[in-house]
């Protein structure tokens, strides 16, 4: 009697799931079926690159194609307000698509017919028959120049490989041409993973493909070229700047992805500590003066350099900036690009800047002491100068200056604060594990022991985790050391002192350098001491 009143209860459970689909697809003006007849999308859409969509994430977002041909591609789902998983499959494949409402169940059996086609032919959709394969690469160089032609399987390659970017929040995409293979690999978090290999036949066409993408010369392959791609990935705005450069054994092209809706322009975001964050505040609101970001290539000074001028973007501001390149487009600034071809530098730029009435002016880089000289002269007729310059800590940009040139007197009495940073990679949330720090990591970390409330901190965890694709990190963040010039270390720039001099004088004062912020970020669970140790190095005094 009670395994009858079960299959009721599960019969009118199933019955209400029906409805309510049905009327939601109604609502919606989708077609529902409550059967699906047996998948039958053409083999390439199934075999391939795309096997994983037919598996884990068919199954994530309850979504699979079902159908298609050259025009169209058939999408069953049971989840008809995931617009993105339906936008993915669209820019995948490169077809529009028709979608279908269904049962989970109906999903799901759809998803485990389609694995067992996958698993009866594991064959590529770049394989080719041994007796085609000396054509098969003249073949796919006419496909990827032809923009008419949707199915051809290199476009849906290199669509795949900057889909599967962008959703593992990869920053880069090498394409790397060796001897024998052509590897994949994605810079996700600063670190770099091999994700792919192909057979070296495929090089050239690859690569035809993504300088087609960018509007590059693909007749050109003996000089380096750079271009950008502008996609729509999951609804989500995402500029590719896009890197070519001759090697031994052929191009090599490097895709830089900018998701400009995942940009936190943000200070306190991007990891910016309280203290620092009121010091920046006051700065960045004086009339004049410049203010100084350091750090190597990738460090984020760009980012917090857009950080500072959203933070004080108002209607009553003149705020204009020239670039190389512009990253991010800023509403309510004028931003410009340099461009040496024509001779249109920094310090050009700059000076045409200074003739449209500025009240706030960013120069992506201070590069050369012609540039230097003209923003220091910007500074003090009544400007603010928002700048990056290389070196490896606040205090060497100081003496940086003086070494291009620049009178001690016109540093001392321009600048107002240098900022030094770098990236850490966040520890992954869901498998970082706790620990005690030993002493030897409290030592290097400059961590006093008599004041430590607590030992206690994280590391990478050793459990598998797909939230961090097993990378045990998430994310990265920045470490910081902001330096105020004051009137001590004005005294020691007129002075000529080296950097180490103005940096133990500025540490009297409570500055706290790059490894200090970075320790506190360890004892907060943030990031790990072996990320600090990589990206600070011990200053000697």
């Amino acid at each position: 009697m009670s395994s009858t009143n079960e299959e009721q209860q599960n019969e009118s459970a199933q019955y209400d799931e029906h409805r309510d689909l049905k009327t939601l697809a109604r609502f919606l003006n989708l077609e529902f079926r409550a059967k699906l007849d047996d998948p039958s999308p053409p083999q390439e859409l199934v075999l391939g690159e795309f096997g994983r969509i037919a598996g884990s994430w068919g199954r994530h977002h309850s979504t699979v194609p079902i159908g298609g041909n050259e025009s169209e591609l058939v999408v069953a789902t049971s989840d008809p307000l995931n617009l993105t998983a339906v936008d993915q499959l669209r820019l995948c494949y490169n077809l529009p698509t028709r979608t279908i409402v269904t049962t989970p169940e109906e999903i799901t059996r759809a998803i485990n017919s389609m694995r067992t086609r996958l698993m009866s032919d594991r064959s590529s959709a770049l394989d080719t028959d041994e007796d085609e394969s000396s054509d098969f690469e003249h073949q796919l160089k006419i496909d990827v120049t032809d923009a008419e032609d949707d199915d051809a399987p290199i476009m849906r390659y290199v669509n795949a490989i900057i889909f599967k970017a962008s959703t593992e929040r990869a920053s880069d995409v090498h394409i790397e041409p060796f001897e024998n293979s052509l590897q994949v690999r994605f810079r996700i978090d600063g670190v770099l993973y091999d994700i792919d290999s192909q057979d070296k036949s495929h090089q050239a066409a690859i690569t035809s493909r993504v300088k087609v993408m960018a509007g590059l010369n693909i007749a050109e392959k003996r000089l380096p070229q750079d271009g950008r791609i502008g996609l729509k990935i999951a609804g989500n705005d995402v500029d590719i700047r896009v890197s070519t450069v001759p090697t031994q054994f052929g191009e090599r092209v490097v895709m830089r992805l900018l998701d400009k809706s995942a940009t936190v322009l943000d200070l306190s975001q991007i990891g910016v500590r309280y203290e620092n964050l009121q010091a920046i505040d006051k700065l960045i609101r004086k009339p004049n003066g410049i203010i100084l970001v350091t750090g190597p290539t990738g460090s984020g000074k760009t980012t917090t350099l857009y950080s500072c001028l959203t933070k004080i973007n108002t209607p009553e501001l003149n705020i204009l900036t020239v670039e190389d390149p512009i990253e991010y487009q800023l509403n309510g600034i004028g931003q410009m690009q340099v461009n040496p071809k024509i001779d249109f530098t920094f310090a050009s730029g700059l000076r045409a800047i200074l003739r449209q009435d500025p009240d706030v002016v960013m120069v992506g880089e201070i590069r050369d002491a012609e540039t230097a000289e003209i923003a220091i002269q910007a500074s003090l007729t009544g400007h603010l100068v928002l700048s990056t310059l290389h070196t490896n800590d606040a205090a060497g940009a100081v003496t940086r200056l003086v070494d291009m040139g620049i009178e001690p007197f016109l540093v001392s009495s321009s600048l107002l604060a240098v900022m030094a940073q770098r990236l850490v990679r966040r520890l992954c949330s869901h498998c970082k594990e706790p620990y005690e720090l030993t002493d030897v990591e409290i030592y290097e970390l400059g961590l006093d022991p008599a004041n430590l409330r607590s030992r206690r901190a994280y590391r990478p965890g050793t459990a598998e985790c797909d939230h961090c694709q097993n990378t045990r990190y998430t994310g990265r963040t920045g470490i910081h050391e902001l330096l105020i010039i004051d009137e001590k270390i004005k005294s020691l720039i007129l002075q000529r002192m080296d950097s180490s001099t103005i940096r133990n004088a500025a540490t009297e004062n409570g500055f706290e350098t790059l490894r200090v912020d970075g320790a506190l970020k360890v004892l907060e669970g943030i990031t790990s001491a072996e990320e600090v140790f990589l990206a600070t190095h011990e200053e000697v005094s």
